[in-house]
């Protein structure tokens, strides 16, 4: 059972739907403060919707139901360490960055140590966000191939072709709003976009609940939420995945990073009127995340139901990969137009983080580094200007590396998780040099980014280049970073001479 016309239809209509509102919603952008933080002026509810939604993409709806079918509940754990670490960013963070008037998270470091620091972390940024949501944006065309190939309109059409249609598609419609409505624009096509996956989701959980087999039975320890084994090894506790402490800690120092230091979500708060606005939308944003997650993790207990526990690495499964189990019940097993809608979510929490991609991506090209390297006189309409080509740019960038996924085999998840762990110890670690430690000069603070950079490509990249299990479990990974980070920064402070006054 493939897509139907209404289906199809319904699924064009959205993201026509999608690009008229995000176009229009957005106003006129006279200045590059327009464009890129929507004027100031975006109420705190809305940005806490759009911040959701941009961390929620394609990624997040169609793993963690496949997460949660695969093993339990315990991935639910991160999301208490999310709600520590945005506290901890709303109370130290936010004020620094309202108190000035910076445009972007790494113009801080810029006036905390230097302009080398800022354009430092603005270019580990740009490589780390075009590869992540390259990845991101490849990871929407795992259902749509799915879609494609059970419809006999494409039949024709090789595996390449398909993929490639679908990261075109879903790309173009992104860059559309984003080009025309700016961060407003993005923030208000995410609140639409968030109310529509998760409506799909519900749907979804509804529908599977009517249609489980009646004597189905889901095994007591897949309820599991907390998971408070240490192992019987520093190292076994180390490595062991999703416990309660790891889950913590690892959660907190990541959600720290990426709503701390990521010009992705730091572009949204600073889009708010008020810095009370501004903590009012993160700390939201982790009470909707953690509803979020359980959500879909219940579908994930649920589809375990429905399929009876069938094992991915059976033969006989209709699917063979965590990532396919939900996109194949939504394509097999829901009925017309509820499938269309559903679908639809799909490329909703893939426009939502693709959206904030390109605009994050073209502010931080254009505040951190043009302006501040060419410092060309230029009028508000020119910057204006040079900051949506820099948009078309980042579009361009992006697809061209979701290409590169295309003929990969190993899972989009994993991949981008390791991107992620690679960057986020380093940039926090810097960050909270700069908010803490006063006395820290920018040539120490480099070389105490760099060295986390390095630490954090030993413990995530070299053991799977060498064929060996990683060192600690990924949730780990940040902690590292940032307190390399932190260490070798301090200690080269206090080794490298300091000139006289």
């Amino acid at each position: 059972m493939g897509i139907s016309i209404v289906d199809g239809i319904i699924i064009v209509g959205y993201l026509i739907l999608v690009a008229l509102i995000g176009s229009f919603s957005g106003g006129k952008q006279r200045t590059v403060k327009d464009y890129f933080l929507g004027g100031t002026s975006v109420p705190w509810w809305a940005v806490a919707f759009s911040i959701v939604a941009a961390e929620t993409s394609s990624l997040t709806f169609i793993s963690v139901p496949g997460v949660a079918y695969l093993t339990n509940l315990t991935f639910l754990q991160l999301t208490f360490g999310y709600l520590v670490a945005r506290i901890l960013v709303a109370i130290f963070f936010l004020p620094a960055y309202k108190a000035g008037k910076i445009q972007t998270a790494y113009a801080f470091l810029g006036e905390r140590f230097g302009y080398r620091t800022q354009r430092f972390a603005s270019v580990v940024f740009l490589f780390t966000r075009i590869a992540a949501d390259g990845v991101r944006l490849f990871a929407t065309a795992i259902p749509l191939a799915i879609i494609l190939k059970a419809s006999p309109w494409f039949a024709d059409w090789s595996n390449f072709q398909i993929y490639f249609a679908s990261i075109i598609v879903i790309a173009l419609v992104s860059l559309i709003y984003t080009y025309t409505g700016g961060m407003k624009g993005v923030i208000w096509t995410d609140v639409l976009q968030m109310t529509i996956y998760l409506g799909g989701a519900f749907i979804a959980l509804f529908i599977l609940w009517r249609h489980l087999p009646t004597d189905f039975t889901i095994p007591a320890a897949k309820w599991q939420v907390f998971n408070f084994d240490f192992g019987h090894s520093i190292g076994e506790f180390f490595r062991k995945p999703y416990t309660f402490l790891g889950a913590l800690v690892g959660g907190t120092f990541l959600s720290m990073a990426s709503h701390g230091t990521d010009q992705l979500i730091v572009q949204r708060l600073l889009s708010t009127k008020t810095l009370r606005d501004s903590q009012k939308a993160i700390v939201t944003s982790a009470l909707l995340v953690m509803f979020q997650f359980a959500l879909f993790l219940v579908v994930g207990l649920l589809l375990y139901a429905f399929y009876h526990g069938i094992s991915i690495s059976n033969p006989a499964a209709p699917f063979h990969k965590p990532d396919e189990i939900f996109p194949y019940f939504i394509i097999h097993n829901l009925p017309i137009g509820v499938k269309g809608i559903i679908v639809a979510g799909l490329f909703a929490a893939a426009m939502s983080t693709l959206a904030g991609s390109m605009s994050s991506l073209s502010g931080s090209a254009m505040l951190d580094l043009f302006k501040p390297i060419f410092k060309k006189e230029m009028n508000d309409k020119q910057e204006v200007l040079i900051s949506r080509i820099f948009t078309i740019v980042a579009a361009v960038i992006l697809i061209s590396v979701a290409f590169l996924f295309i003929t990969m085999s190993k899972s989009v998840v994993e991949i981008a998780l390791g991107i992620a762990s690679i960057t986020y110890g380093g940039l926090l670690g810097v960050f909270l040099l700069g908010l803490f430690s006063k006395g820290v000069r920018e040539t120490p603070a480099i070389i105490g980014f760099a060295t986390g950079l390095v630490a954090m490509l030993g413990v995530s990249v070299v053991p799977i280049i060498l064929g060996r299990p990683p060192f600690v479990h990924w949730t780990w990974y940040v902690l590292i970073g940032t307190t390399v980070t932190i260490g070798v920064g301090i200690a080269a402070d206090r080794l490298i001479k300091r000139e006289p006054a």
